[in-house]
């Protein structure tokens, strides 16, 4: 797969340091396979992902410490991230829809 927007996990390890080694390895993991589909995933990583809708999945990073919300072009083997967070950060949005890279609309 490729993942794209590996700056975000390199910006959010400088400001969370433990999280680091645990990202490099996820990604690792993820640039060194190829998945036809979100059960072919969830037989990898078991435990460690949730499938959504919309070819989206949840990874838990640290033993849950950390999560990263994907979008998935299993075509393609192409990984966008969407979202990486904390626990609690991740506590605060709608996995289904947020995006990184879209600005948040104004009330």
């Amino acid at each position: 797969m490729n993942v794209y927007n590996k700056s975000s996990i390199i910006e959010f390890y400088k400001k969370h340091g433990n999280s680091k080694i645990p990202l490099q390895i996820w990604y690792e993991e993820l640039e060194g396979k190829i998945w036809k589909s979100p059960n072919h995933l969830k037989l990898y990583f078991g435990g460690n992902v949730s499938i959504l809708k919309n070819s989206r999945a949840v990874f838990d990073i640290k033993g849950n410490d950390f999560r990263v919300v994907t979008a998935i072009n299993y075509d393609n083997a192409w990984v966008f991230i969407k979202f990486i967070g904390t626990h609690t950060e991740y506590d605060k949005i709608d996995a289904h829809t947020i995006d990184l890279f879209k600005p948040k609309k104004r009330k």
